[in-house]
């Protein structure tokens, strides 16, 4: 079939243009292509390959052009890719577009020449004029041709862009034929670009099978367009339209195919995980870090691998190795002695309670540590499952029944186990760190090495090997502790240190070590002395006397040679520093401090003053020789160390003079010789100071700082338990009860709250929660005033029927608001108390409960993010309600939803603060444990239920990543379990954690059908009523037998059944309680015991327990809080705060004719009774108040009954009780050991301050500017003024002196005495003489300020303008002007800037030449004259001149020549600039040496030996014409212009000789400044 008459070609896509190749190929290739062409369009001109070839040279610019005639075709493929990608990118018209086929024909028809196309430029069809389009046709020309070298290999299977188009070969490909013909048809159609490039490399069959695999894939492309109908009926018109606005789908390709030599260098991307995405912290909190993973695998409980608390946002792995059998007997005896001192006193003492049973408390911590350390049990488990095993349990005294270590003790064990773990890997890394030594040493092998008992025993240890193996540890590379990193760590070269060598290694390394080997007895042997019975080593006497036996040992080199008293002490000080160090003697004096230690405390001079009576650290400001036992049971201590750290006390550790003296004499005793000569006696005498040396320089040292810390640490975990056991009296209770509900039941609740209770602002939100904590309705109303409101509040309880109403909220207006709920619920009786109705609504409301809730936890949870995420759009105080119905409801759940935040709640008002986080958090974790365990946890709500699922970490066994890991694959499993078993055959827990949690994950039996998901035919599908009891799995079977014993039943009764089909039936029993009180338990325990040595008794009850009622909650029900607890609650106030006596501030509310009715601060509303109100009864009380008025009153009373809501204070403001005051009451009581001596001596001092500063007569002058300030009040003051200000003040010397400050500048202020001859002996008035300075007169103060002060301030003003002033330090000054001298060494420098460190007088700093130094010299300002030294100048003009000639003077006189010149151009102007003009910086005053004294005598005189360096440019002067000094005063005006030879004219009235020195000297002739 034809192609329509004379189509035209196809237009070209210049994006696509890819420049002809020319290979040796291409005539061939082009002719067969061509013979194919030719079918279809017959009309078209032969192509003359040589005039194409020649036309586009002329006329197409290719990018790259092939030189190379044979090219290998791989490279070749490689290239075309590469010159696609390179067009693409780099696509510019006159580079990447041929001739458009346009100009092809227009060529064609003028030159009468064929121009050949380019073949492999993209084309698209084009209309024939006149002919309709053909529907389908097989002889089409395809639109687009691509080749597989456009193509990756992994992509030749993808569909070509050209065979979208060939859905219009034949209209029965869409009716689905599949034929060969069709493909044949197809084969002659489409061009092969790619394999025409190849075909020079293949033969026949290569080829034959080329095209085979084509046709099978053009099989598969047709059959997948032969599925797509809505692609038929497509004509060549509608897809030339497809196509201009589309394309042809391959634009892009050039980003999509890859060299491929790019793609195999590339390297691959390394593997994203959420370490590359999330931040660390964020991985922290999302647990998410490599130890969370590793604690997550490892078959042990959480809390074990965790070294802190699972609450710490900074958990940290432990590292310790876990004990072994072999370390039990010394880890139980280790931890029996350090238990309690209740076990020790009943337990260890012949007298105590239970002193036969101590083999069996040592059996029973044997075990414990075996289940904790061994087989990694957790506390819960041992207490609930194998508390057998620590309580007395004898077959032949079954009678006996003691808990050897209850559940306290248990957690003790847990943490003297971890003490003694990390106490057993310190023993050992110290043992290998000797044997590194190489050294055998018996002393501490023998002795030091057994008697480690303590970290601080290893310490000292270590430090005494460190001590006497020194040089040979530094052989050994160094002794140091090693762990198992150590050899993973790679030499790093380090900068080296300076040495630090002791005295003592200096002695020990010199010939001194000798002569201490003389005292006779060696420092070991002494300490073996002491620590033994009797004496087993004696002391060698020397023949002489110590300074004669220490003269063989100076050194014959007298520049060398010490005295022998020096080599004496030398001496003393080894023997003393060994004895100090030795481990052994350490350890006794820590015994002595332990047992005897004495705690004094003395106030600083800052904590005399500030803290006072009231104060809390008062109850131990005098604390005297307290005893450590009783400081270790409270939390005295840690407020002294709080104190010490403030600075406001003096903390003095000692012992007893008696304990004291007796360590110091067992001490000599082993030290001293027996010998009663004088020799001995003599040697004695150096003996006792070389103890006395170790014992106040080495050992009584240690015991202070040990003390310390062994008693802070005591504390913090006595108050740390303390804190525990306050939570735990707030979370071991059931939910609310009320009287139709069972123990443990859940009620619903209805909570209110008014918030602040402000009518104007708040309503009353009202929200209710069903039972199974979900909330149901949420609600406002105004008031519970109007008709309306009490009805819509009645409605909801009527609908809701919550069994309890909680109320809370933040004043004391809550109380009201309980007022009105009870009310319109029930009926106040005759005495004042709420009741149901009689009638109507009674039997409806009779049951509810009416009651406070603690809101400590709601107050949290308004403002929390949980409930953020929970309930987003609610008010803050819904979202408070919400907490306080949660509370009633489950008070466990809301503590455990804390986490961390569980800290920000107040346990222990006085103290908590003071305990360390890290041990608060633990300690409230074990009693969480304690008490989620007791309860258990329903696993599958765990799961559904994100709120119960905060109690799941808690699970013995579990933590917060366990438990997490828990729920995930429960979820996985369909959310729901059906058996315990499930936990082991899902591997839903390993082992150990599964045996740590079987006990305590409950799986009621009313949720097992709910879910059928995950159910097998296997045993873990079949619901077993023990899932939902407190009985571990392991013992499932003795339940069992108990069941079936109780029932009287034999094993053919329950063949076929399931194994717990009879504890279902004793479950369902109603005599089950009467059936299981008739087994005789204990001979069943017995019969176990003797059978295979298992230990049941409490297992056996605890069973029987579980039969009668599955996890019976034993908690006692939440109860109200108390009165006060309430009133802290609304107002904040203590009984502390409210006690009687107190004086505090209240307002009038109200006045009637015998009462006035006040309000506290705190909301809590008072009375005044009329007798109370003024110490004579007046007529009206409105004569002796007003409504409004804030008046004191004593309070007298405080009435509390919750029951009616009454809440207010009685109070009392006669003067006569007020003027009393409340001192008394608000006092502290100090500690029993007081010093009293100490403390009456600082209380007079005080007094005596006090009436000193009442006796000071206080001036009182009236002027504007007299403040009464001292000297730091007045510089405060004028800190924020300007430059100038003053302040009139008070004078410490007297009252016949006056002080004036007035600001110089920013941080520099003068102060100014005045004397007033005539001063007023009252101080009202200024007396009307005022003398400053001994010869400045002024009749008053504004004469002063204005004569004196301001002028002061002007001329410092103008100084400070001048040009040559430099602000700033003056050591800056220095710096520039060595640095512009060194600029211009032809030139001299001087500048100005003040002195800081004498305010009113400025430094005149100069630099002569290069070769010289900068020398300083003051100029003071007065308020008629600048004075340098004592020559006067008026102005500053003035000012340079007299330093000019001083300068020429002194140099004339000194010999020296002049030459420098000055950087300063001409005369200095004398101009007075405005106020403010200059705001210099701070100042420094620097005087070189040989600078003329600044501030000495009436006149300056420079000598030769000491006078100031003189400049080398000033040689050649001529002397100055008028006496030294003589000053014209300078009007002020402008300088006159310079002559013609660059020197300004004279100033007037400047005699000329001295002009002429001025002008020609070195510091003026140099026009223009520097600044």
């Amino acid at each position: 079939m034809s192609s329509p008459s004379r189509p035209r070609e196809p237009e070209p896509v210049p994006e696509r243009a890819v420049p002809m190749e020319v290979d040796g190929g291409a005539g061939e290739e082009e002719e067969e292509e061509g013979s194919r062409i030719s079918d279809d369009s017959s009309e078209e001109p032969d192509e003359d390959e040589e005039e194409a070839r020649r036309i586009r040279e002329g006329f197409i610019v290719d990018e790259e052009e092939e030189e190379e005639e044979e090219v290998d075709p791989e490279e070749e493929r490689r290239r075309k890719r590469k010159r696609r990608k390179k067009h693409h990118h780099r696509r510019e018209p006159d580079e990447d577009e041929g001739l458009e086929e346009e100009d092809l024909e227009l060529l064609e028809e003028n030159t009468g020449a064929t121009f050949s196309r380019n073949k492999n430029r993209l084309t698209r069809l084009r209309r024939g004029s006149g002919t309709p389009p053909v529907a389908s046709t097989s002889r089409r020309r395809p639109a687009v041709e691509s080749s597989d070298e456009d193509l990756d290999a992994d992509d030749a299977d993808l569909p070509r862009p050209q065979d979208l188009l060939r859905i219009w070969d034949d209209d029965r490909g869409a009716g689905g034929r599949e034929d060969d013909e069709d493909l044949d048809d197809m084969d002659n159609f489409i061009d092969y670009d790619d394999e025409e490039e190849g075909a020079g490399g293949m033969d026949e069959e290569e080829r034959e099978e080329r095209r085979r695999e084509r046709r099978r894939v053009e099989k598969e492309r047709r059959k997948a367009m032969g599925s797509r109908p809505e692609l038929t009926g497509i004509d060549a018109n509608a897809w030339d339209e497809i196509y201009e606005v589309f394309g042809d789908g391959h634009d892009y390709d050039w980003a999509l195919v890859d060299d491929e030599e790019e793609f195999a260098e590339s390297p691959s991307k390394p593997e994203m995980n959420y370490h590359d995405v999330f931040e660390p912290s964020e991985i922290r909190d999302r647990l998410l870090t490599e130890d969370d993973d590793l604690i997550r695998a490892q078959d042990i409980p959480e809390r074990m691998q965790l070294a802190t608390s699972t609450l710490s946002p900074a958990s940290t792995l432990s590292t310790h190795r876990p004990l072994t059998e072999d370390d039990l007997q010394d880890a139980s005896a280790w931890v029996l002695t350090r238990l309690s001192d209740r076990k020790e006193r009943d337990f260890f003492r012949p007298d105590g309670q239970y002193f036969n049973y101590l083999e069996s408390l040592v059996e029973a911590i044997t075990h414990a540590l075996r289940f904790l350390f061994i087989d990694a049990f957790e506390v819960p488990y041992i207490w609930t499952h194998k508390r057998d095993y620590v309580s007395y349990f004898n077959a032949k005294d079954i009678r006996t029944k003691l808990e050897l270590l209850n559940l306290e003790d248990l957690w003790r064990v847990h943490a003297l186990g971890q003490k003694f773990r990390s106490l057993l890997e310190r023993r050992t890394a110290l043992d290998a760190s000797y044997a590194r030594l190489g050294v055998t040493d018996e002393y501490f092998e023998s002795d030091i090495r057994q008697n480690i008992e303590s970290v601080e025993a290893v310490v000292d240890a270590t430090e005494w090997l460190s001590m006497k193996y020194k040089d040979s540890a530094k052989a050994k590379d160094n002794f140091e502790l090693h762990f198992h990193d150590d050899e993973d760590q790679m030499d790093v070269k380090k900068r080296k240190l300076p040495s630090r060598i002791s005295a003592y290694e200096l002695a020990k390394n010199s010939v001194v070590a000798k002569l201490a080997d003389g005292f006779g007895i060696k420092p070991h042997e002494i300490v073996r002395n002491f620590t033994s019975a009797a004496a087993t080593h004696f002391v060698e006497d020397q023949d002489i006397g110590p300074e004669t036996y220490a003269e063989q040992f100076v050194d014959p080199d007298p520049t060398k040679a010490q005295a022998p008293t020096t080599l004496l002490q030398r001496a003393r000080k080894i023997i003393a520093t060994e004895l100090g160090k030795d481990p052994l003697l350490r350890q006794e004096i820590r015994n002595r401090f332990r047992d005897h230690a004495l705690i004094t405390v003395t106030p600083t001079e800052r904590g005399v003053a500030k803290i006072d009576e009231h104060h809390t650290y008062f109850a131990f400001k005098y604390l005297e020789n307290k005893d450590v036992s009783d400081l270790k049971k409270s939390h005295q201590f840690l407020n002294i160390l709080a104190a010490e750290a403030d600075h406001l006390v003096s903390v003095e550790i000692k012992l007893p003079t008696s304990i004291r003296a007796e360590f110091e004499n067992r001490l000599s005793e082993a030290f001293l010789s027996d010998s009663f000569s004088d020799t001995a006696k003599t040697w004695n005498d150096e003996r006792r100071r070389a103890l006395v040396e170790a014992i106040d320089g080495h050992l009584v040292p240690l015991g202070v700082k040990w003390t310390r810390e062994w008693i802070r640490e005591d504390v913090e975990d006595l108050l740390a338990w303390q804190c525990g056991e306050s939570l735990r009296e707030r979370i071991d209770v059931a939910p609310f009860s009320v009287q139709d509900l069972q123990p443990g039941e859940t009620p619903s609740v209805l909570a209110v709250s008014w918030g602040k209770g402000d009518p104007q602002k708040d309503a009353i939100t009202l929200v209710f929660l069903d039972e199974a904590g979900r909330l149901r309705e949420h609600t406002q109303i105004d008031n519970l005033n109007d008709y309306d409101a009490q009805e819509e509040f009645r409605d909801l309880v009527r609908r809701r029927r919550p069994d309890v109403v909680a109320v809370g909220g933040f004043s004391m207006a809550t109380t009201k608001l309980s007022v009105r709920i009870k009310e319109n619920l029930f009926q106040v009786n005759a005495e004042g108390s709420f009741a149901p109705p009689p009638t109507g609504d009674a039997t409806e409301f009779s049951r509810i409960a009416v009651t406070y809730v603690h809101d400590d936890i709601a107050r949290l949870y308004q403002h929390s993010k949980r409930i953020a995420d929970e309930f987003t759009s609610f008010s803050a105080i819904t979202k408070y309600c919400i907490g306080l119905a949660r509370y009633v409801q489950s008070p466990l759940n809301e503590y455990a939803a804390l986490g961390p935040d569980i800290t920000a709640i107040t346990f222990e008002e006085d103290y908590q603060q003071l305990i360390p986080g890290e041990k608060l958090l633990t300690a409230l974790e074990r009693v969480f444990v304690d008490v989620v365990n007791k309860v258990g946890v329903d696993v599958n709500r765990a799961v559904t239920d994100p709120y119960h699922q905060h109690l799941l970490p808690y699970v013995c066994g579990l933590g917060p990543r366990k438990a997490q890991v828990l729920v995930r694959k429960i979820a996985s499993l369909g959310g729901n379990l059906v058996s315990r078993d499930q936990f082991i055959k899902a591997s839903l827990l390993t082992t150990k954690i599964f045996l740590n949690a079987a006990g305590f994950l409950r799986i009621p039996q009313e949720s097992l059908g709910k879910s059928s998901k995950n159910r097998h035919s296997d045993d873990s599908d079949v619901q077993d009523p023990l899932d939902n009891t407190r009985i571990h799995p392991e013992d499932y079977d003795l339940a069992r037998k108990m069941a079936t014993d109780a029932l009287e039943l034999d094993e053919e009764d329950v063949h076929g059944e399931h194994p717990s089909h009879v504890v279902s039936l004793i479950m369902e029993d109603e005599d089950n309680v009467k059936k299981l009180d008739e087994l005789n338990l204990d001979e069943f325990a017995v019969s176990l015991m003797e059978s295979n040595g298992d230990r049941k008794r409490h297992t056996l009850n605890l069973i029987r327990g579980e039969l009668i009622k599955p996890f019976a909650d034993g908690r006692r029900p939440l109860r109200a809080p108390s009165d006060w607890e309430v009133l802290t609650m609304l107002s904040g106030e203590t009984e502390r705060t409210l006690r009687i006596g107190l004086i505090v501030s209240v307002y009038v509310l109200w006045i009637r004719p015998s009462v006035v009715g006040v309000k506290l601060d705190s909301g809590i509303e008072g009375v005044i009774n009329a007798h109370y109100l003024a110490d004579q009864l007046p007529n009206r009380l409105d004569n002796v108040v007003k409504k409004g008025q804030t008046v004191p009153g004593v309070i007298i009373d405080v009435k509390l009954d919750l029951a009616t809501d009454t809440v207010f204070v009685e109070l009392s403001s006669r003067p006569t009780d007020i003027q009393a005051g409340d001192s008394q009451f608000r006092r502290v009581k100090s500690d029993e050991c007081w010093d009293t001596s100490l403390y009456e001596r600082d209380k007079e001092m005080l007094e005596r301050k006090k009436r000193a500063e009442v006796d000071k007569t206080r001036r009182v002058i009236k002027h504007p500017n007299f403040h009464n300030f001292n000297s730091s009040q007045a510089e405060a003051y004028l800190d924020k003024q300007e430059r100038g200000d003053v302040v009139i003040r008070p004078s410490s010397k007297g009252l016949d002196h006056l002080a004036v400050t007035w600001k110089v500048d920013d941080k520099l202020y003068q102060h100014i005495d005045v004397v007033e001859p005539n001063a007023d002996p009252t101080g009202q008035s200024v007396g009307g003489q005022l003398i400053v300075d001994g010869k400045y007169h002024f009749s008053d103060l504004d004469e002063l300020i204005v004569n004196h002060v301001q002028s002061l301030a002007r001329r410092v003003e103008e100084l400070m303008a001048f040009e040559k002033f430099k602000p700033g330090p003056e050591d800056e000054l220095h710096l520039f002007l060595k640095n512009f001298v060194a600029a211009n060494p032809s030139k001299s420098a001087y500048g100005f800037t003040l002195n800081r460190k004498r305010p009113g007088h400025f430094n005149l700093c100069f630099l002569a030449n290069k070769n010289s130094t900068v020398q300083t010299w003051p100029v003071r300002v007065a308020p008629e004259a600048y004075y340098l030294f004592d020559t006067a100048a008026t102005g500053v003009p003035e000012l340079c001149d007299a330093f000019k000639l001083r300068q020429i003077h002194e140099s004339q006189s000194l010999g020296t020549g002049a030459g420098g010149k000055t950087p300063y151009g001409g005369r200095t102007p004398g101009r007075t600039p405005a106020l403010g003009s200059a705001t210099p910086g701070r100042m420094s005053v620097r005087q070189p040496a040989r600078t003329p004294n600044p501030y000495g005598g009436a006149s300056a005189r420079v000598a030769a030996g000491g006078g100031s360096t003189p400049a080398s440019g000033f040689n050649g002067m001529p002397p100055p014409q008028t006496p030294y000094g003589y000053q014209t005063p300078f009007g002020g005006r402008p300088p006159p212009p310079p002559n013609a030879y660059g020197q300004p004219p004279a100033p007037a009235g400047m005699n000329t000789p001295r002009a002429a020195a001025v002008q020609n000297s070195g510091w003026g002739q140099a026009p223009g400044g520097p600044w």
